[in-house]
C-alpha cells in the first residue's frame, strides 16, 4: 500500500518554490520539478492495522481467547442416541429435564392459632381476693408448664428473649400497628402485621376516617401463653405468645358522608384483649408480628356499626282514569290569579294526581 502526501503539504511546497508554482498554473504537475516528484511519491509501506501496539504481552492476550465447540445446527434430534446425549450433558453440566414442574413457595406465618389460649371469665373484673379471681389464678398455674418449655425453644433460637421483658416490644409493635391502619399505610403496616392479620385488619377501612389513640395501660403487659410448634420439617419453627392488655383507648369511626358510625372522640374506654404475637425463629431475618386476637367464646356478641345509604327519589308517572282526568282540559293546571284561594286548591290536587314520589334507597 503507497503512503502519499496530503493535498495540504504539496500547496504548502508549491508556495515555497518559487517555479513550481509557475510551472503548476501553466503546465500541470506533469511538469513539476523531480525534487518535487520524489516528495510526493514516498516508500511503500506494509502494516496490519489490526496488530497491536504492545508486542510484549501477545502471548497473555491469546489466552484470553476462548475456542468454543459450536452445536451443529443440522444436526436432528432424533438421530441422537441416549447415551450420547447423557454424554453431551454431563460434559456441558446440563441436568436432564424433570417430568414435573416445580415452584418455589416460602412459608413465613401460619395460618392460624395453634393451641388457642381460653381466657377465663369475668378477667379484668374478679379481684384475685374473691374466690372465682383465686381459681384462675390456680388453673393459670397448672398451665403454665407448657409455656416455660415453649419459652426455652424461643430461647434456643433467640438468646435475648425474656418473657417478662416481652410485653413491653409487643406494646411497641401494637401501637404502631394500629397507628398505620388508622393512617391507612398499606407498606409500613406489614413489618408489624403477619400476612393472616393484614387483610383482617385493612378490611372494610377504605372510604371511612379512622381516630384511633393509645392513652395509658391500666396493667402492665404480660405474656400469659407461649408455643412452639414445626410446619412441614422439623427444623422449620414457629413461635406464637399471647399477650394480655389491659389500657385505655379512644376510638371513633366516621363513614365517607362524616357521619359517625362507631365510637367516640371524648369518651374514652377500658379495653382488655389478648393479642397473639407470631414470629418465624428459624429464619435469623424473622421479627415479631401481630398475627391475630383471641376473641373468647363466653364474650357477646358486638353490635354492627349502621350502614349509611343515600336516598334518591324518583318520580314515577301514574296513569290516571279517564273518569278523574276528565279529557285533556282537566289535565291543565289552572291559572293562579292572586289573592283567590279556590285557584290554588284546585292547583294542589292537580298536581298531586299527576305525579306521586317513590323513596327509593341506593348505597
Amino acid at each position: 500500500m503507497e503512503k502519499l502526501v496530503s493535498a495540504k503539504t504539496c500547496l504548502k511546497l508549491l508556495q515555497v518554490m518559487p517555479g513550481a508554482q509557475q510551472a503548476a498554473t501553466t503546465g500541470g504537475l506533469g511538469v513539476l520539478a523531480s525534487p518535487l516528484q520524489n516528495l510526493l511519491q514516498m516508500q511503500q509501506v506494509r502494516h496490519r492495522q489490526t496488530k497491536h501496539w504492545q508486542p510484549e504481552f501477545k502471548r497473555l492476550r491469546k489466552q484470553k481467547f476462548i475456542k468454543m465447540d459450536l452445536p451443529n445446527l443440522r444436526e436432528k434430534q432424533e438421530d441422537i442416541s441416549k447415551e450420547e446425549m447423557r454424554s453431551r450433558m454431563k460434559e456441558r453440566g446440563v441436568l436432564p429435564p424433570r417430568p414435573w414442574m416445580e415452584r418455589p413457595f416460602h412459608i413465613s406465618c401460619t395460618g392460624g392459632i395453634f393451641e388457642a389460649y381460653v381466657p377465663p371469665e369475668g378477667d379484668g373484673k374478679k379481684s384475685i381476693i374473691s374466690t372465682s379471681g383465686a381459681k384462675q389464678k390456680l388453673e393459670f398455674l397448672e398451665k403454665k408448664s407448657k409455656s416455660l418449655m415453649a419459652v426455652r425453644k424461643i430461647r434456643s433460637y433467640e438468646e435475648s428473649f425474656s418473657s417478662d421483658e416481652f410485653g413491653a416490644e409487643a406494646q411497641d409493635i401494637y401501637i404502631q400497628a394500629h397507628t398505620h391502619m388508622a393512617a391507612k399505610d398499606k407498606y409500613k403496616i406489614r413489618e408489624f402485621v403477619s400476612e393472616r392479620c393484614y387483610p383482617e385488619m385493612m378490611h372494610n377501612v377504605r372510604d371511612k376516617t379512622i381516630h384511633w389513640k393509645f392513652l395509658q395501660s391500666l396493667e402492665p403487659p404480660r405474656v400469659v401463653h407461649a408455643r412452639v410448634t414445626e410446619v412441614i420439617t422439623k427444623e422449620n419453627q414457629f413461635a406464637q405468645v399471647t399477650v394480655r392488655f389491659h389500657s385505655q383507648q379512644m376510638l371513633a369511626i366516621y363513614d365517607r358522608f362524616g357521619r359517625l358510625m362507631h365510637g367516640s372522640e371524648i369518651l374514652t374506654k377500658d379495653v382488655l384483649e389478648y393479642v397473639v404475637f407470631e414470629k418465624h425463629i428459624s429464619n435469623e431475618y424473622g421479627k415479631w408480628r401481630l398475627h391475630d386476637k383471641i376473641i373468647p367464646d363466653w364474650l357477646p356478641p358486638k353490635q354492627p356499626a349502621p350502614i349509611t345509604y343515600r336516598l334518591i327519589e324518583d318520580v314515577e308517572e301514574v296513569d290516571l282514569p279517564k273518569e278523574l282526568s276528565g279529557g285533556e282540559e282537566a289535565t291543565k293546571q289552572p291559572e293562579v290569579v292572586a289573592g283567590s284561594a279556590q285557584t290554588k286548591e284546585q292547583l294542589q290536587l292537580a298536581t298531586s294526581t299527576e305525579s306521586r314520589t317513590k323513596p327509593s334507597l341506593a348505597i
